[in-house]
């Protein structure tokens, strides 16, 4: 789950992390009565979850009244990237004298928390991994102590040479670290950590994401969630006890098990075809949830051919045709239906499905060949 700038701000706050003086503002008389509160100049910013704020127009240093006025109508008209700016936060303008990132993930490979550091800030740190590895300092915390002070003290020293500054950013880091542990965060970032004119450390920017399976433990974060900014199909499928990813191609995929489906998608791949979506039905599906599932799916104009491929243990292959047959009923599914339905009560499944126009598979690599055919 993401949260907006002005969320992830408000929880550095709590967390003792330095950042600017800020409002957030829905609408172009909030934007002129903060501004008027902070002072001039002050940053306007869109608040979206999308990264390429500034290359789109949507971060602006009003210098003027007149500059606030029609900065703030501007960007709150806007959309970046599809998605509409309805929130713009209201910062005071900082004097920035350097510019550093800093920012924490899960290393899958490494099977550690991994804090990264690089003194050129206020960039895209993907870049700079892609151009110049050598520029990014990571420093792993220990899988069982956690972060320790002296490596946060490695992570202050590499990014400044002032000893006062590489200690104060040391504790921004023991405390970055903090938060994202203690969130259940997959993402923390600081982009830019500017020092001011004054030698003050702020987070002029912040980023923050967090694992879905542990927002049961943070109503309060949960309740963060912009519905809006997300995509409805992944919303429905979300309350509907469904892992959704909606991708490019055209080849709808509908599977039981997260390594089935993506089995199932890289063979598609393999045959020259293009997945449409990522969809995991789950185990133990009643017909409602394969409804529930195609009707999502064919949300995507993009499907021009559905592919299932069930492998039925707790799941049973019965359950998923009659899922199907009430889909092609209620749904008025155009599109044909490739099914390889095996294990738990497949003959029923047959059965049930002999009338239904489906085209059968008698193994995956069947199923994909025959899926991609009919895109010809």
């Amino acid at each position: 789950m993401k949260v907006h700038e002005y969320q992830a701000k408000n929880i550095f706050n709590k967390y003792g992390i330095p950042i600017p003086e800020e409002k957030m503002c829905v609408s172009v008389d909030e934007v002129i009565a903060v501004s008027g509160e902070l002072g001039l100049p002050c940053v306007i910013k869109a608040q979206v979850h999308v990264g390429g704020r500034g290359k789109a127009g949507g971060i602006k240093v009003a210098k003027t009244e007149q500059e606030v006025k029609e900065y703030a109508k501007q960007i709150l008209s806007m959309e970046i990237k599809g998605l509409p700016v309805r929130k713009v936060l209201v910062s005071e303008a900082v004097s920035i004298a350097s510019e550093a990132y800093l920012g924490i993930i899960n290393d899958r490979t490494a099977k550690k928390t991994v804090m990264m550091a690089c003194k050129e800030g206020g960039v895209e740190i993907e870049e700079v991994a892609r151009k110049k590895p050598e520029a990014i300092l990571k420093v792993y915390a220990d899988s069982l102590i956690g972060f320790l002070p002296h490596k946060a003290r490695q992570i202050g020293l590499f990014l400044y040479d002032d000893s006062k500054t590489a200690f104060v950013c040391a504790k921004i880091a023991e405390k970055l670290y903090k938060m994202f542990i203690e969130l259940d965060s997959s993402l923390a970032e600081i982009n830019p950590l500017v020092v001011t004119d004054s030698g003050e450390l702020i987070a002029l920017d912040a980023k923050i994401n967090f694992d879905d399976n542990g927002l049961y433990r943070h109503p309060d974060i949960e309740a963060m969630r912009d519905r809006e900014s997300e995509d409805e199909s992944e919303q429905m499928a979300r309350e509907s006890d469904l892992s959704y990813v909606k991708l490019t191609g055209n080849i709808g995929c509908v599977v039981n098990g997260a390594g089935l489906a993506m089995a199932t998608m890289d063979l598609v791949k393999h045959f020259g075809g293009e997945p449409a979506n990522f969809l995991d039905i789950g185990g133990s599906s009643s017909p409602q949830k394969v409804k529930n599932a195609l009707d999502i799916l064919l949300r995507d104009k993009n499907v021009k051919v559905i592919f299932f491929n069930i492998f039925g243990g707790i799941t049973r292959c019965d359950d998923v045709a009659n899922g199907i047959l009430e889909a092609k009923k209620e749904l008025k599914i155009k599109q044909p239906i490739v099914a390889r339905l095996t294990g738990t009560n497949q003959e029923k499944a047959m059965e049930i499905l002999k009338e239904a126009g489906l085209i059968f598979a008698q193994s995956m690599d069947d199923g994909a060949k025959k899926a991609i055919q009919l895109l010809k």
